[in-house]
């Protein structure tokens, strides 16, 4: 078996901070690399001055680097590249199309309640681990997440699954551009190497090939087997998984196209958040927010919106109803209520994906809570005048 090409230690150093950067990396990671170029140093000893701790390299300082003993190189045998080789290198440049900035923009209408405090102090710790959020849609599972990046600073990358996401949207695939074919980074290896929360929304929709993260979910590096590289976890790298189920399936059928995961898959997130709707006073927050961001504030009808759909909830979890009125479908009606300008006319719009029975029963329920509404009024056809002044 051929031998490795052992270069001069400077010359040696200064390929190892080429590819490593300012990052600091095990032995492991050293000799992979070592492997991968079929090379090594002609001198171990003047390479161990870079040692950063037990089993860890950090080749970042330029300044050593350029003054490194230099040994006469030896004529050893060289091993010819192979084809796979040659391909492999033509193919381990990795296009980056994540850009500069993950954080998400903060947002004034959010209001921190519920879980938060415990999912903002796991994230901000940079300790590895993972974690569950599981509740009703609509009720800013995936928001709280998304503002907790915003105000720690720390960049997220969110994957939204359905049953069709595979290896190749996780984990990357090879591209052509300008006619060459480059490998680019999924999702998972790019929140690894940039030490960002992967944020996996809606997990329970996908399929068994979710198991590929096992590793990943371990804190262990992933093994990447179409460019067989390994990519290790930066500091702060984390996992936030949401769901509306616990990955058992939906029993009741509400959320259908959930799928019942793997215990082995399940059992690697250590701990789980439940969700439930905000309370009313940070509800009412919320909405009157929304408002203000929309310019539009009634706080009456905030408080009034927030009462109904209380009531939904309760009549929901009691079994008398099939449905029932999210966070999100309020922020709907305030938003068509900026639009509309008529209270009624807003519910009923935002309330006409229910069935004929339950769209009914919602808004007789609402007039009962606000006796003050005014009823919405049937659509009249324009008069000629009126339907000639219509701007197209």
């Amino acid at each position: 078996m051929a031998r490795r090409q052992k270069l001069e230690n400077s010359e040696f150093l200064k390929i190892m901070a080429g590819r490593f950067e300012e990052r600091t990396i095990t032995t492991r990671q050293l000799h992979e690399a070592c492997t991968e170029l079929n090379v090594n140093p002609t001198d171990w000893k003047v390479i161990d001055t870079f040692k950063s701790g037990r089993g860890l390299w950090n080749f970042s300082n330029t300044a050593a680097i350029s003054s490194a003993s230099v040994d006469a190189p030896k004529t050893v045998a060289v091993q010819p590249p192979t084809p796979a080789m040659e391909t492999m290198k033509a193919t381990a440049e990795v296009l980056d199309v994540a850009g500069d900035n993950l954080v998400p923009n903060k947002s004034e209408e959010f209001v921190p309640w519920g879980n938060f405090r415990d999912i903002n102090a796991v994230l901000k710790s940079n300790m590895f681990y993972p974690m569950v959020i599981t509740g009703h849609s609509g009720n800013g599972k995936t928001f709280q997440v998304e503002q907790s990046c915003a105000r720690l600073t720390k960049e997220c990358v969110r994957v939204n699954f359905t049953v069709e996401t595979d290896e190749d949207d996780l984990l990357g695939h090879y591209v052509l551009v300008d006619g060459k074919t480059v490998w680019q980074d999924g999702p998972v290896p790019t929140a690894m190497k940039r030490g960002a929360v992967l944020l996996l929304d809606e997990y329970d929709l996908a399929s068994s090939k979710i198991m590929s993260l096992q590793a990943v979910l371990e804190g262990k590096p992933l093994f990447i087997k179409k460019i067989n590289q390994y990519v290790y976890p930066k500091n702060g790298f984390n996992i936030v998984a949401t769901a509306n189920t616990k990955g058992k399936g939906s029993e009741d059928g509400r959320y259908i196209g959930t799928n019942i995961h793997n215990e082995a898959f399940l059992d690697r997130f250590p701990i789980t958040f439940e969700q439930p709707y905000a309370t009313k006073s940070m509800e009412v927050k919320m909405v009157v927010n929304h408002m203000r961001s929309v310019g539009k504030v009634d706080e009456d009808f905030a408080e009034k919106l927030v009462d109904w759909a209380n009531i939904t909830r309760v009549t929901f979890n009691e079994g008398a109803i099939d449905e029932m009125i999210a966070t999100r479908r309020l922020v709907h009606i305030v938003r068509a209520f900026a639009i509309f300008g008529d209270k009624m006319k807003a519910i009923s719009l935002c309330i006409n994906r229910f069935d004929d029975v339950t769209r009914q029963a919602f808004e007789d329920l609402y007039q009962k809570v606000d006796e003050g509404v005014a009823q919405v009024e049937e659509p009249v056809s324009p008069t000629d005048e009126e339907e000639n002044s219509i701007p197209f």
